[in-house]
Formats: C-alpha cells, structure tokens, sequence
C-alpha cells in the first residue's frame, strides 16, 4: 500500500505562496527596471521650431527645415482653424510674427496642442537662469517689462514659461540656441494661420510623423525590457504549474491500459504532491481490484475441474445415449474452464517488453497458417519497430488470422503507419458481422455465431484477448464490414 509521502522544500510551497511570490517579484522587477531607464538615460530633446523659420515657411510658400524640428509644411485653407483664447505670451509672439510678415495680427491664428510652450532665446551662450538678476530679461521676448524667469508667474516658473529641463526634477532652464540675437521660438507641435488678403488661409504647421515620441519610445523600452526580464520567471512558473498536470493526463492514460503502470513522481507544491499521492493510492487501489477479480476468477475455475472429474466418473453408469450427451458438456465446460485459465493467466502475467518488427511477426503467422492448408497471404509493408510483448502479439495475430480462416475461409494481411500509430489489417472474405454486434463481439464469452457449437462458435475468449493486448500496448482492436463484402480487424499500436 502506498501511504502518504510529505515533501518538504523550496518547490514544494503552496502554489498561492509561489504565484503570490512571482507577482511580487514581477511588480518588483518592473519598477525597478522603469527606475533604472528614467535615471540612466538623458532626457528627451525637445522639438524647437524658432520664429525665423516660420517667417521662411510663410514668405517662401514652401516646406522649410528647421534646425532641431520637423519640417514645416504650407497648407491652404478656405476657412479658418481652431484657434486658442490669447494669452499674453501668445499675444507678443502673434505681435512678432506679425511684424515679420508686416500683416495686422488680428489675423493670425494658433492652435498649440500641447500648450502654449514660447521661449526667449539668450544671445549669450549661457542658461537666463545663470545670469545676475540685474541682467536677466524682463518680457516675455527678451525685452523689458517681462518676468523673472526664476520666480513664480515669470517665463521659468511656475505659472510661466516652461522650458526642457535638464534632468528629472530639476528647475525649467531657458534653452540655448545658435543665433545672432535673441529669438523666441516654440516647442512641440502647433498650427499657425494667416489670414490673407483673397479670403483664404495659410497654414503653416510641422509635418507629420507616424512615428513615436521619445518619451513614448522610453515607455516602450521600459515594456520591452520588463517582459524580457520577467518572461523567464513567468515561463518557469507556467512549466511548474503545466508540467504536473501533463504527468496527471499521462498518468490517467498509462492506468487505463495498464493498472500495474509506474506510480506518479512526488514532487511540485504541496497541493500537487497531494495530488499525485491521492492518485498513486487510487491506482494502487485500482490494481488491487483488477487483481482480486481476476484471481477469484480463476480461482472458480480452477476449483470447477474437481466436480467436472467426479461428474465424468458417475456418467459412466447411466444408459449409452445420455452418456454421450453429458460428456459433451462436461467436455465443454472443460474447454471454457481452460480457456478462462488462459485468460486469466495471461492478463496476469508481467509482460515482458522488447522491441520487435511487427511485419516480420504478421509474415511468420500468415506462413504457419499456410503451412497448414489455411488460405492466408501477406502484402509486403513497410518495417516498424515496437516495444512490445512478443508473446502476447503473436496471441493476438494468431486469434484474428485464426477467426479469418475458420469464419471468413481465406484471410490478406498487410502492416503500414499511419502517422505514430502502426496498423495491422486483416481481412477475409466471410459473410460479416451485424453492424450491431461489431463491438459487442470483444466481450469475454460473447459469440456472434448463433449456434452452441464450440467447433463453429468457439468459446468468446479470443477476440477480449485481442482487444486485452492491444489496449495494453496502448492502442485498440476494432472489427469494420467491409463495402466488397468480408470482414476487416484493424489493430492500432503507438511505436
């Protein structure tokens, strides 16, 4: 009897501890992995579109390349854009470009989805934040009346302008950009309209890109990375978890062929060892049924002998004509106690594995049945290779070629693969079966030969012998009419 086996270990924690453990260890690794790419890599450059390049754009009536941006296109328009509420800072850019283009700036349009993002260019090549307080820009432009870029509400502060910083967390710093004066310029994407004189408008705006920001790239990196590192955990995890439960399915396959199959590995998470004992103590349970009934089976048998001999001594004193009759029962029931001992003894026997060619062992049958005047021949197949029973096969070949000749009177065999499974084929020329009784025919002791002759109708043990062996083996025997008339047995084997 298998008793209950308790392991103890790393591997053998519960299964809500390890898949508790795996989202920690993920959410860990993520953040981690998050936090080192933000503190690593510089922060992304910025998009910086200078009020000179959008004058060129708009005078030019042609794509301009800026110096650190997209290129910006010229569309016409018939009607004018969305345009944003203005601020003062728009108010002065508008007033700029105005100027550049010598047009009122009532009649200028802009449209930032991003923000209203202007910055003053220092002609000097130093940060505005750098420079004494006296000699900071007052405006908004560079000009005089502006606000501190330092403090709150001025261009560097908050509630003022914004500019890229130069790391994470620290303070907004005026960019510095080539040019021989100061120059206000936006960053990120706009759209800007000129209202002109025939009623239509221009509209000059950054070309777009199907393409992903850099601050979206460096989410995806993060993404990318964090499944490249966790992948192997998850992977592990899955294997661990999917792993046991492949071995159940092979293992509940293996038992119904086999009860006397290798036990189940103790091993996995607790719930899993559990698991795995619960089924060895079942199949234990299982083997020793099958065992049991089958040794009171032959037991029976066995002990029936003893009162057929006493019957078959007394039978000697009564009158000629019943004599005959009552032997040939008692020879009957000899012939079927036999063959159930056959039976049993069979199924009970340890079998005894070793790889052998399958159309040698049909052509080595085929050929003792010819032998003996039987009409049996063979059609040359291919060569597989099984493990198997040598000795329970050549039983199971024998019986099918042996039920050919004496209900079907002339018997062809043949060997192919079909796929993993080896198919042995066997067909004669009788009158059938009743589609009715093709499967009923494998039971012990059942004959589809109507009469009680045990010279036509055999005892009903041969074809459960058959489908015994080919089960344990893993595969199946089963019986098919055939259209041209006769019938056929087809024996599937795994190899």
């Amino acid at each position: 009897m298998i008793e209950p086996v308790r392991v103890k270990g790393p591997g053998s924690a519960p299964l809500f501890v390890q898949a508790l453990g795996l989202v920690i260890v993920t959410l860990v690794a993520a953040q981690l992995i998050a936090i080192a790419v933000v503190f690593n890599l510089p922060p992304p450059p910025p998009e910086i579109y200078r009020l000179s390049e959008i004058v060129r754009a708009v005078k030019g009536g042609a794509t301009v390349q800026p110096r650190d941006g997209r290129a910006l296109l010229i569309r016409r328009h018939a009607g004018p854009i969305r345009g944003l509420v203005d601020n003062r800072r728009r108010a002065e850019f508008k007033t700029a470009l105005a100027r550049e283009l010598g047009v009122d700036p009532a009649r200028i349009e802009m449209d930032i989805d991003t923000g209203p993002r202007f910055f003053v260019r220092a002609q000097k090549r130093t940060f505005v934040q750098d420079l004494p307080r006296e000699r900071r820009p007052r405006d908004g432009l560079g000009g005089p009346g502006g606000h501190d870029p330092g403090r709150p509400g001025g261009p560097g502060g908050p509630g003022g302008l914004s500019g890229p910083p130069d790391g994470f967390g620290a303070p907004p710093r005026v960019l510095r950009l080539d040019g021989p004066h100061d120059e206000p310029f936006i960053v990120g994407d706009f759209k800007l309209a000129i209202h002109q004189d025939n009623g239509r408008w221009t509209v000059v705006e950054p070309k777009p890109a199907i393409r992903f920001d850099t601050w979206q790239q460096r989410i995806l990196l993060i993404l990318v990375l964090s499944m490249l590192c966790v992948s192997p955990l998850a992977w592990l995890f899955a294997r661990r978890l999917s792993g046991p439960i492949s071995a159940f399915a092979g293992a509940a396959e293996r038992l119904g062929r086999d009860p006397r199959a290798a036990p189940l590995e103790l091993k996995g998470s607790a719930e899993v060892i559990a698991a795995a004992n619960a089924f060895n103590m079942m199949q234990e349970r299982l083997r020793r049924y099958v065992e049991d009934r089958t040794a009171m089976i032959g037991a029976v048998a066995h002990d029936l002998r003893t009162p057929l001999t006493r019957l078959r001594f007394r039978i000697e004193a009564v009158p000629d004509d019943v004599r005959a009759k009552l032997a040939s029962d008692i020879d009957q029931m000899e012939a079927m106690i036999a063959a159930t001992m056959a039976f049993v003894r069979d199924t009970t026997r340890p079998a005894e594995r070793t790889r052998l060619e399958l159309a040698s062992l049909l052509e080595s049958i085929i050929d003792e049945a010819a032998e003996t005047g039987g009409q049996a021949s063979v059609e040359l197949g291919e060569k597989i290779v099984i493990d198997g029973d040598p000795v329970a096969l050549r039983r199971l070949l024998t019986n099918l070629v042996e039920n050919g000749l004496k209900y079907g009177g002339a018997v062809q065999a043949r060997v192919r693969a079909e796929g993993r499974l080896a198919v042995i084929e066997i067909d004669d020329d009788g009158p059938g079966i009743v589609p009715a009784e093709l499967d009923r025919v494998f039971e012990p002791f059942f004959r589809s030969e109507p009469s009680r002759n045990r010279e036509t109708g055999g005892i009903g043990l041969g074809l459960a012998v058959v489908r015994s062996v080919a089960r344990a083996h893993g595969g199946d025997a089963t019986l098919h009419n055939r259209p041209e008339g006769g019938l056929r047995a087809r024996v599937e084997l795994p190899f």
